[in-house]
């Protein structure tokens, strides 16, 4: 039996913000992009946080705003306090983000993946090699590692390239999911239905080559309909 690692179902093309972007900016990222999270990089490319829906809710709820007396204050980490307070009021990535950020190695085997998360109740974790982001393991992941195993020859199935297809075109806004149709066959990408242009068309066919695995694409669109591209 082929043993999973987290470099065998690992995200790559991760979405990255860097430490001073505005919070209202991530917001408008996680919800545009679908997605839940967004790690903080630094300049020099290593990971310094993660920023999730969690954080930007905590955000917006702020705090109590109640006067804090002086018994409390005692048994209080005021450190703590602190922090709780600039995740709640920060105005930036490097304000709101978690910095106890949950990693594993590229070769940390699956099943050790699942146990974590099932015991700190996260819904991922990034995959990092010297402090540098490589990808993210998601429950979604793991889930589809269980549906459908690797083949045993190392290459990836048809199914699974059609999925890491879709999925990189639903991180590019300007990459149709609806009217551009998407199989695989021997590991070629076959591009089926309608395209809005040219330039969509070449950007879906560099999208479709990047995904590992896919050996060859084949564009078997049609332009789009006036009336269709009207209603899109």
């Amino acid at each position: 039996m082929t043993v999973l690692n987290a470099k065998d179902l690992m995200t790559e093309n991760v979405v990255t913000v860097p430490p001073e972007t505005p919070v209202l900016a991530i917001a408008r990222l996680l919800s545009e992009r679908g997605i839940s999270a967004v790690p903080v990089l630094g300049a020099d490319g290593k990971l310094l946080g993660i920023v999730t829906e969690a954080d930007l809710i905590r955000r917006l709820t702020g705090g109590d705003g109640k006067p804090m007396g002086l018994l409390r204050q005692l048994f209080t980490d005021m450190d703590r306090l602190a922090d709780r307070y600039a995740a709640s009021h920060g105005a930036t990535a490097a304000d709101v983000m978690t910095r106890d950020v949950v990693t594993v190695a590229p070769t940390t085997p699956v099943s050790e993946i699942a146990a974590m998360m099932e015991e700190k109740g996260i819904r991922r974790v990034l995959v990092t090699h010297e402090k540098r982001l490589l990808g993210l393991v998601s429950r979604a992941d793991l889930l589809r590692a269980l549906v459908e195993p690797p083949a045993e020859s190392g290459e990836y199935s048809d199914e699974r390239l059609r999925r890491a297809v879709l999925a990189a075109m639903r991180r590019e806004p300007w990459a149709d999911t609806f009217f551009t149709l998407v199989d695989v066959k021997d590991g070629v990408v076959e591009l089926h239905g309608f395209s809005n242009s040219a330039a969509v068309l070449r950007g879906l066919k560099v999208l479709a080559a990047q995904v590992p695995g896919v050996k060859a694409v084949v564009d078997n669109t049609q332009p789009m309909p006036a009336q269709l591209f009207a209603a899109a």
